[in-house]
């Protein structure tokens, strides 16, 4: 099965999504390719820092998001020893030092939207197998086969995007080169009910030289984050898993009894392999990279989501030039790659300062 688009675009995440939608505004025909077949699963970063929420508001998107999907975070409580003793309060004209919205209910009113275009294709449940390229070496589509069926579909494009991730099928076809940072923890993550009367509050504790967070999140939830020495989860998961939880339990005393009802094994947790990587380049004849495929970030201020709509965005004012004048080349990609490489680099290098650094917003050290 052959299909032509005019972009196709590989990952229906934020960046993904976001860009589709937009360029569908445009009225251009898009082709949405993803491939998990649920819509946003769980334990990614979802807060939404002023970046996003503006990307959001400018385009008349987060009026869309259920409301009981929407938690702006009221502060930043610094605890130690089981007890707070520090709080970081948001500016007056914010109001809150974030807004959690769960990656589903951020990614269904842009899908929504760009299922009700007739000019919109979109293909869940399928995997990038090959970039199709013409004889000069130009990319001008892909081939994804449907997992369930398998199935291939060979796509043709003006232009490729790959919003695929940090792991990135696209950029890897696309022989796209990388730079990695090692950044000494890896991080595991959980999520308990929030008790009676929680407030919508982010904590953060020092256990054992290990950065230990609570996010607070919308529906009722609360989502840990617990940094860990790199690579030694494996050997963590030979000992007691008593003394490790117990550390959280000293940390937040409050919450002693719905950890140990949400929280039993090592089972509970989810690890994610922590690194910054940038792509040597971002564009190629035919081919974008975007997101956390073009640079990705670890957990540290929440920055990877906000940029990856940030890139959408701009991308999409890019092309709605590019495709009317007939030049997708490299030169007039060119100026949105310089801008926005600029800036993730800058946000990667303040992540590994507020990392070094995180120690110091404890009174005691």
């Amino acid at each position: 099965m052959n299909l032509k688009t005019e972009v196709c675009i590989a990952g229906a995440g934020p960046a993904g999504t976001l860009l589709a939608c937009l360029l569908l505004r445009q009225g251009m025909r898009v082709t949405l390719v993803e491939k998990l077949n649920e819509l946003g699963p769980r334990f990614r970063g979802e807060i939404l820092n002023d970046v996003g929420v503006s990307v959001l508001e400018r385009h008349h998107l987060l009026e869309r998001i259920a409301e009981e999907a929407v938690l702006p975070l009221k502060r930043i409580e610094y605890w130690e020893q089981g007890m707070l003793t520090r709080a970081l309060l948001p500016e007056e004209t914010d109001g809150n030092v974030g807004v959690h919205v769960p990656q589903k209910d951020l990614l269904k009113p842009m899908l929504e939207e760009a299922l009700s275009h007739e000019s919109f294709t979109y293909l869940p449940g399928h995997t990038v197998k090959e970039l199709v390229t013409d004889e000069s070496g130009r990319t001008i589509g892909i081939v994804a086969a449907c997992q369930k069926t398998g199935q291939s579909k060979t796509i043709i494009s003006s232009l490729t995007v790959g919003a695929d991730g940090r792991y990135s099928a696209v950029r890897k076809l696309a022989g796209v080169e990388t730079i990695t940072t090692d950044h000494g923890y890896d991080l595991l993550w959980a999520r308990i009910p929030a008790p009676q009367g929680w407030e919508s509050v982010i904590r953060s504790s020092v256990e054992e030289g290990q950065q230990l967070h609570l996010f607070t999140q919308a529906r009722g939830f609360i989502q840990i984050g617990w940094n860990i020495a790199k690579g030694s989860y494996a050997k963590l998961r030979k000992e007691s898993f008593e003394p490790f939880i117990g550390r959280l339990i000293a940390a937040f005393p409050d919450l002693e009894n719905h950890v140990r009802e949400h929280i039993q094994s090592w089972h509970d947790f989810v690890l994610l392999d922590i690194f910054s990587r940038q792509s040597v380049t971002w564009i190629k004849e035919g081919l974008v990279l975007i997101g956390d495929a073009a640079h990705t970030m670890t957990p540290t201020g929440a920055f990877g989501l906000n940029e990856a709509l940030r890139d959408a965005e701009q991308l999409a004012e890019e092309l709605g030039f590019s495709l009317i004048n007939g030049d997708l080349s490299l030169r007039q990609l060119n100026e949105f790659v310089q801008e926005r490489r600029a800036v993730a680099e800058e946000l990667q290098r303040r992540q590994l300062e507020m990392e070094a650094a995180y120690a110091y917003q404890f009174s005691a050290v």
